[in-house]
């Protein structure tokens, strides 16, 4: 395993793991979720990037800046996530990596990231998030993942209010502020805001999931299969949050099956 700095902050670097043989080798671009937040951090994928790796996909495990740090949040967070991807191109001058065969997977709020850096393409230039050039994905896989954002606003402001809880809103914190008061921010950081893709996604989720409601992946589904995107749709009907990056559970071997049957086609 290589630590690599993509950036100068301390928290912009990714683990590169590469497995056995010579290569080109697939990339996943592995992405930690704990709602965008400073206390989570790449640990929670480690063993995910393992054992891809050993499945013969060098991983690219990435850490970023979170809410609660300098500089996370927007705009910063999902630059960061935009530069750590693009440095694969870097990473491919020193390591056999096929450029070809980059997918990214990533878990709740890393499963955001995973689809939002498909959908980047489609932001305007004049935007702070838009990247020229963007590294071009083969696929997305995301697991649990917020892909609405506005959706996902609303579950914790309603849950707030209906247990009479003190305001407690990661994606409030994210954008910065609600969807009534940050419309553009949201349109151009929620991948369901930024349909059609282009390129073939897979989501899996939990029935049992409290964390991420299972409506978001099946909502997002059918708005991107409207806009005639690919997207596949796992529902685990005995799975909880966090059962699908537990590598000795049924959820991943069904998600690793999924994942080397995207990188071969």
């Amino acid at each position: 395993m290589d630590k690599v700095f993509y950036g100068e902050n301390e928290n912009q670097f990714g683990e590169l793991r590469l497995p056995e043989g010579e290569g080109p080798f697939p990339v996943a671009i592995v992405i930690h979720g704990g709602f965008w937040r400073k206390p989570f951090t790449l640990e929670i994928m480690r063993e995910v990037a393992e054992d891809l790796t050993k499945s013969g996909i060098a991983t690219w495990n990435i850490e970023y800046r979170r809410t609660g740090q300098e500089g996370g949040g927007y705009p910063g967070t999902l630059t960061d996530a935009a530069q750590a991807t693009d440095y694969i191109r870097e990473l491919a001058r020193s390591f056999p990596l096929n450029l070809e065969k980059v997918v990214t997977i990533g878990h709740s709020a890393g499963g955001h990231l995973a689809t939002w850096l498909a959908a980047r393409n489609r932001i305007d230039k004049n935007n702070e998030l838009f990247t020229k050039n963007p590294l071009p994905l083969h696929g997305v896989v995301s697991l649990a993942g917020v892909n609405d954002l506005e959706m996902m606003y609303g579950v914790h402001n309603y849950r707030d209010q209906a247990l009479s809880l003190d305001p407690n809103n990661p994606t409030a914190e994210l954008i910065g502020g609600s969807p009534g008061h940050y419309p553009d921010r949201y349109k151009n950081a929620s991948p369901v805001e930024l349909l059609p893709l282009g390129v073939q996604q897979i989501l899996v989720h939990g029935a049992l999931d409290i964390n991420v409601p299972i409506g978001i992946s099946d909502y997002y589904q059918r708005e991107a299969e409207g806009e005639g995107d690919l997207v596949k749709l796992i529902e685990l009907p005995s799975a909880e949050h966090f059962m699908l990056i537990d590598i000795t559970s049924f959820a991943w071997e069904t998600i690793k099956e999924e994942i080397k049957l995207l990188v071969e086609h």
